[in-house]
């Protein structure tokens, strides 16, 4: 089973990145079905990141990143590099999806996946609106054209 998941916050223009190009793998999943591939929209909730990737063999994160880099740059990046446990808290709304890497293989082990690629993508804008930025709107299609081929290459194994 190979899971794809898309973080991000649709109010905050390019932060909503990993969403948008999930719900577009929804909408092909839609037209092109296949049993072994699920895409879920998490948004900004680390906990539904962890139980949505639980059983999967493969998982695929998609989210915004923001590190003084080009605007639209594109990361991939293994998800063993960028989990992390989170501090501890009483507050579930700092449980991000780093968080959910981490505390999902802790928790269900061997029923959490352990191929996991994250890819980031950097934004230009993360001022409130529902726009992405251009130079974010075409590294979007890059990924979402990169992750089809993903989905059919899964399709034949």
């Amino acid at each position: 089973m190979l899971t794809i998941i898309g973080c991000g916050n649709l109010n905050r223009n390019d932060d909503a990145v990993g969403v948008i190009i999930a719900q577009r793998l929804q909408q092909y999943l839609a037209q092109n079905p296949h049993p072994k591939v699920r895409v879920f929209d998490c948004g900004t909730a680390g906990m539904e990141v962890m139980f949505q990737a639980r059983g999967s063999e493969k998982l695929i994160i998609l989210d915004a990143s923001c590190t003084d880099s080009e605007a639209g740059a594109i990361f991939k990046v293994p998800g063993k590099e960028l989990e992390a446990l989170p501090e501890t808290s009483y507050n579930l709304h700092d449980f991000r999806w780093d968080h959910a890497l981490a505390a999902g293989r802790k928790i269900f082990k061997d029923d959490f996946p352990q191929d996991v690629i994250v890819y980031l993508i950097e934004a230009a804008n993360l001022d409130f609106g529902i726009d992405l930025s251009p130079v974010v709107q075409h590294s979007a299609e890059l990924v979402l054209a990169e992750l089809i081929t993903v989905i059919n290459q899964n399709v034949m194994d």
